[in-house]
This record gives C-alpha cells, structure tokens and sequence, in this order.
C-alpha cells in the first residue's frame, strides 16, 4: 500500500463562491511521510478513460431526445385528430416524463466518468503530490477536480464510480498534528476557465479525525477503469502496486 503525505492544501485567498467559510491551513510541522517515485513527467495525463466517446455519444443522444419530445409536444394539440385533448395531454406528459427520467439516469450515471486522469509532483522530491481528475456534465462541460491529498480517495460501493472523496478520515498517531476544529480544502472542482465551483473540506476532532463536507457544487464520485491504472514500484520492498489511491493493495 502506498503511503501519502497529509499535505492538504489551504483554501483559496479569494473564490468566486458566495460566503465559504475561511479555512485555516494544517501546521507546517506536520511531519511528512514518503511515496513511491513515478517514473513519469509532471502533470502528464496518465489515464485516458476508453468509454468517453460512448459516454459523449449518449449524452447527446439523450439531451437531444429530450429536447425533441419537449418542442414536438405543443403540435399534439395543434394537429387536427379525433383524439380528445386529455388523450393529447397524456401522450405529452408521457414522451416528456419518459425521455426526462432516461435523461436523468444518464446524466446520474455518466457524471462521475473520468475522461483524463492527470497527476502533480513536488519538484523537490518528485513525489506523487495532487490528482486531476477530469468529467464530463450532461451538456459535456468539463469538470475539473482536484484532490490536494491521494489519500482522501477511497474505494466505493455506489453504483457507475469505483472511488469517491472520504467522509471520515482517521489520521496515524505520528501525523496527529491537528487542532480541533480547524478546517482544510482538500479536493475542489472547476471548470474549464478556473473558476471554483465548489470545495471538498475537512474539519478536524479530537485524536487526528476529520469529518469532511461540501461546500459549493463538488463532484465526490469517480469512475475510473482500475485495471488501466499507471503501476508503480514501492521503494520499501520493490514490489508493483496501483499509482493511487493509497488504500488499494499491491498484486
């Protein structure tokens, strides 16, 4: 199992959301634990997901149908035909709510799809430091998430995502340098200019655990295809195990 650092990084001076609360940056005397070294430049995409285009392709096939049953729906009522008007209404609700529901089944299930997976190293010890993990909305804007520490990323059991962002960490005693209260960003997601659309954020108890919540409009699930995961060489015992996250085991 890889070991992450705990280097969480502290909230943006300025964001375009409306009353965030300001958060407090983790003690610089943290002490810092290493990981494995990846033989890769940095911010390198290191994953691209194979399914994008069929992703892409049923969203706007989906989009597009539900558009359609909406604008054909007025003519039900303009065309001449025996059928009485609360036939006519029943037709519409039908087409609108049936393409709606399969429209929103989509958008649930594709929005957690990561297309391009990129990684950050520190220049100093070029060492896995942040992930990048790039989505995709129903109308294919992206969504751009950040997660400042790999080891907020934990297995899942929600349907259509294989990770999500951790609700509750617990801290090893060697890194329980926190104070009660304080809180971090530890994950935040943008789109495409930059602009921050909401903040994963973390606020410490007692004895190192944190309780993490949303601020803003985040993306917590990711679904990514693990058996196309970069591997990496562990330092302390040479063998293979998955780039991230931390908690998965080496083969």
């Amino acid at each position: 199992m890889l070991r992450q650092s705990l280097r969480c990084r502290p909230p943006l001076l300025q964001t375009r959301l409306p009353r965030l609360p300001s958060l407090t940056p983790l003690p610089s005397r943290r002490p810092e634990s290493t990981v494995a070294p990846v033989s890769i430049s940095p911010d390198k995409v290191l994953y691209r997901g194979p399914l994008t285009n069929t992703f892409k392709r049923l969203k706007l096939f989906s989009l597009s149908s539900f558009t359609l049953s909406v604008a054909i729906s007025p003519f039900l009522f303009a065309i001449e035909t025996h059928l009485p008007w609360s036939a006519r209404a029943a037709l519409a609700v039908t087409a609108i709510t049936t393409s709606g529901v399969s429209t929103s089944i989509i958008a649930w299930a594709g929005a957690s799809y990561v297309t391009t997976l990129r990684i950050t190293k520190a220049p100093a010890s070029d060492t896995v430091e942040q992930l990048e993990l790039t989505t995709l909305t129903l109308r294919l804007r992206p969504r751009i998430t950040r997660v400042f520490d790999p080891l907020f990323v934990v297995p899942t059991t929600r349907p259509f995502a294989k990770w999500e962002l951790a609700q509750l960490v617990l801290l090893p005693p060697h890194l329980r340098n926190t104070t009660p209260g304080q809180e971090e960003t530890v994950a935040e997601t943008t789109d495409a200019a930059g602009s921050v659309l909401g903040r994963w954020v973390v606020k410490w108890g007692e004895g190192g655990e944190g309780a993490c919540h949303q601020v803003g409009s985040v993306v917590r699930y990711f679904n990514v295809h693990e058996e196309l995961l970069p591997r990496v060489e562990r330092s302390e015992s040479g063998a293979d195990s998955p780039a991230f996250p931390a908690q998965f085991p080496a083969s």
